[in-house]
């Protein structure tokens, strides 16, 4: 089966190269799409003491995300169509996308890390919701 538009569930840390790498092995014989999509740091999680410099935080944390989605779009070497910066819920998102962009396959790494505790639970839930395939990734 080949597929047309892939999802990518991707964090800022190297293993989300890998992520990318599969989704073009896979787009690239048919001249497919590629969405990226990935969760905004919330620096609360970082400090709760920190309330005056929240702000500043978030604005950087977020500057930081877009800075290695551009490096993920460059060593890609292959046209990245779209990419999503949520919060909340990634599950959620990541629904809704397949439902409103005709995505027919998600890709998600399976990630031991802490930050990637969201990513996990999310692949589970778009696993057992998905109306379309979904690939998780041992990382």
């Amino acid at each position: 089966m080949s597929y047309s538009h892939v999802l990518v569930a991707v964090a800022v840390t190297p293993e989300s190269h890998l992520l990318v790498q599969k989704a073009v092995s896979i787009v690239k014989p048919v001249n497919g799409r590629i969405t990226l999509v990935t969760l905004a740091s919330d620096p609360e999680l970082y400090n709760q003491l920190a309330a005056p410099m929240m702000e500043n935080l978030r604005e950087l944390m977020l500057e930081e995300t877009h800075l290695f989605l551009d490096e993920i779009r460059e060593k890609a070497q292959y046209p990245i169509e779209n990419v999503i910066i949520s919060s909340g819920e990634l599950s959620e998102h990541i629904l809704n996308i397949c439902e409103n962009q005709d995505v027919d396959l998600v890709i998600c790494g399976n990630h031991n890390q802490r930050f990637f505790s969201k990513v996990i639970c999310s692949a589970k839930a778009v696993v057992a919701a998905s109306a379309v395939d979904v690939l998780l990734v041992p990382l």
